[in-house]
């Protein structure tokens, strides 16, 4: 018993970040970083973070140590072949370092969310290493559009997992 609390962090900060919070962006285009989210980084992860375009119609945010992990493996493509080349420029477009302010909040620059149609209600969807930021509506229009494939889903992605075991 007395081996367990040393256990758990290792165990909690190997799940990685979960969940989905709403948020809400004031005129300024901020929003209050949610505590229960803040709560799931490291501390030293708890306030820098690298804001880019997501892979949908989202953008990235990712604490400061985890864009630096992706940036190092970025650092060892080859940039002579140019799909790398068009990959590293289509990763990094628009990717600017953000910061909580004091009060805990998060101001998104304008440039991004006039590129992925941010309005004043927003999804945060916490998952592995990065936070997603889309616009309410358009986060739940697309889980509901692939809710129907999610069974194939599932056992094209996990089905994979499975046999690797």
């Amino acid at each position: 018993m007395g081996f367990f609390p040393l256990f758990l962090p290792i165990i909690y900060a190997m799940a990685g970040l979960v969940g989905e919070f709403e948020v809400r962006l004031d005129v300024k285009g901020r929003f209050l970083f949610p505590s229960g989210l803040r709560k799931q980084l490291p501390s030293g992860s708890q306030r820098d973070f690298m804001l880019n375009k997501g892979f949908e119609d989202c953008l990235t945010l990712y604490p400061l140590p985890e864009w630096e992990k992706i940036s190092e493996k970025l650092g060892k493509i080859n940039l002579f072949n140019p799909k790398n080349r068009m990959f590293y420029r289509l990763f990094h477009q628009g990717a600017k370092q953000v910061s909580l302010d004091n009060a805990g909040r998060l101001l998104v620059p304008v440039a991004h969310m006039d590129r992925v149609g941010l309005h004043a209600e927003v999804m945060l969807i916490a998952y592995n290493d990065r936070i997603e930021i889309w616009d309410k509506q358009k986060y739940f229009s697309m889980i509901e559009g692939n809710m129907a494939d999610f069974a194939q889903l599932a056992n094209e992605v996990m089905g994979e997992a499975h046999g690797n075991e």
